[in-house]
């Protein structure tokens, strides 16, 4: 059987196998065993990771006839495949400890699984993915950079990124129009902020959001009462301040 990309599922799958052995290589030997690979598609990487001895591997596919794919033409994904939206899946009914993710993910959706996996960082040690060049590009990048972001901030914050290699568009079918690039995240030491963390959330999207305005006209909407902006850091823009920075900023903001 042939499993169709479907564009509303923003599906290229990739067909490259040298591209998707450095990707399962990417995935370092030590960590917790359990291992959950977003998106698998016709398996490409599910091919590689089931050789390795060292992961206990579960599946999340939302695609009926990439399942149905999967489960005809690799032994034994009976009880490790889910049908499911990983964006609405409850990750406990899946792992009850800690688990590494891995996987191509969608590109139109790659920016809400990260949101995701940062509300479960926890718990996932290790990420290594493939996803748009300039989203990886952008999680990567230091402050002063036009690309340096929301993500780039809210990332960086837990993880260490490290890009390990661009990925061009003919290494998938159908090819995306864009460049694709892969990535690998490391839970950092870090386990408190020191200041609050929706604030900080909250910090970092509003200053970003308006990112051409300096913090103390793009912070307005949620700057207290008669609060004091006559800080020298209220007159940068967001790309300048590193997550230090907004960590310091969002302490200034709450009066802590």
């Amino acid at each position: 059987m042939e499993v169709k990309a479907k564009k509303s599922l923003g599906q290229h799958f990739l067909t490259d196998l040298r591209i998707a052995r450095r990707i399962v290589d990417a995935l370092s030997a030590e960590g917790p065993k359990d291992v959950l690979e977003i998106g698998p598609g016709t398996g490409v990487l599910t091919r590689y990771l089931l050789e390795r001895e060292d992961i206990d591997l579960k599946l999340v596919e939302l695609d009926h006839e990439a399942a149905d794919y999967l489960l005809t033409h690799f032994p034994g994904m009976q009880g490790r495949l889910y049908l499911a939206d990983f964006l609405k899946l409850d990750m406990r009914l899946l792992f009850e400890g800690r688990y590494r993710v891995i996987g191509n993910l969608p590109y139109n959706i790659s920016s809400q699984i990260f949101f995701k996996i940062l509300d479960d960082r926890d718990r996932i040690p290790e990420v290594v993915c493939m996803i748009q060049k300039e989203v990886a590009d952008r999680i990567a990048e230091q402050p002063g950079s036009r690309t340096y972001g929301i993500l780039s901030v809210l990332l960086q914050a837990w993880y260490d990124i490290e890009y390990i290699c661009p990925v061009e568009p003919g290494a998938f079918a159908p090819p995306p129009k864009v460049r694709s690039a892969v990535i690998r995240l490391r839970r950092n030491s870090r386990t408190e902020l020191g200041c609050d963390e929706k604030l900080f959330r909250q910090t970092v999207k509003t200053a970003f959001n308006q990112r051409r305005k300096t913090l103390r006209n793009a912070l307005k909407p949620i700057l207290p009462e008669g609060f004091d902006s006559s800080d020298p850091v209220f007159d940068l823009r967001a790309e300048r301040l590193s997550v230090e920075d907004f960590i310091a900023l969002t302490r200034m903001i709450s009066g802590r």
